[in-house]
């Protein structure tokens, strides 16, 4: 897969990295010894952060902020990880999925960043763009049915948007049925782990939950 970036984000976002993983994989219920591991990470949010701090955690305020810059409302879309974080701190159970869904959010909760995960099979095309969502654009966001992108960051196939912080679109989404999977980590921001601790985290978690082989793992700068 190819990457590229719109001059909005190269703007909004001139920091910008991301983590493009790409695997073989099998999507299995999620086992007890990852829901234990989902578990702890909540546990430690909720010891960590009052409600008013998640927003305040290094890769979310990063993230908040180019929503601002691109002239969304952080507070009536949050990111994915400020969101997940909230509802833990609220006392709100999480809800419990397939492997490759909760192994992300644990991921999200361990580093802060909003994580896009695909099924790849799904995707068209061999590339994909960073942009800006438009006012008008169709987007049916996974069990929200159609969320406003406009000023979202978005990623595009072919066809149109995949995948925002807020929330990925149901076109692409994981599924039980997935084997080639594509994650995007979008880095607004310094996350709560040093790079070289997600990177083992993250192939520890594909392969033990996951059964993954064929790992691929790129780092990508705006340029």
């Amino acid at each position: 897969m190819e990457f590229l970036f719109d001059e909005i984000i190269r703007t909004a976002a001139p920091g910008y990295e991301l983590i493009a993983v790409e695997a073989a994989v099998a999507n299995f219920p999620t086992q007890d010894a990852l829901w234990q591991e989902i578990e702890l990470a909540a546990s430690e949010i909720r010891r960590t952060y009052a409600m008013e701090q998640i927003r305040h955690r290094p890769a979310i305020a990063a993230t908040r902020d180019v929503y601002k810059a691109l002239g969304k409302e952080p507070n009536r879309y949050r990111p994915s990880a400020e969101a997940l974080c909230r509802r833990i701190v609220k006392g709100l159970e999480l809800y419990r999925s397939t492997a490759l869904v909760d192994l992300v959010n644990l991921l999200s909760l361990r580093s802060g960043h909003s994580i896009g995960a695909f099924d790849a099979d799904s995707i068209s095309g061999e590339v994909l763009t960073l942009g800006a969502g438009r006012d008008g654009e169709p987007y049916a966001a996974i069990g929200r049915g159609e969320l406003n992108i406009a000023g979202l960051p978005v990623w595009r196939d072919s066809i149109g948007g995949i995948g925002t912080p807020t929330s990925d679109n149901e076109r692409t989404k994981i599924s039980s049925d997935t084997r080639r999977l594509l994650m995007t980590v979008n880095i607004y921001g310094q996350g709560d782990m040093p790079d070289g601790d997600f990177e083992q985290l993250l192939r520890r978690l594909l392969a033990g939950y996951a059964s993954a082989t064929e790992i691929s793992i790129r780092k990508l700068h705006i340029k």
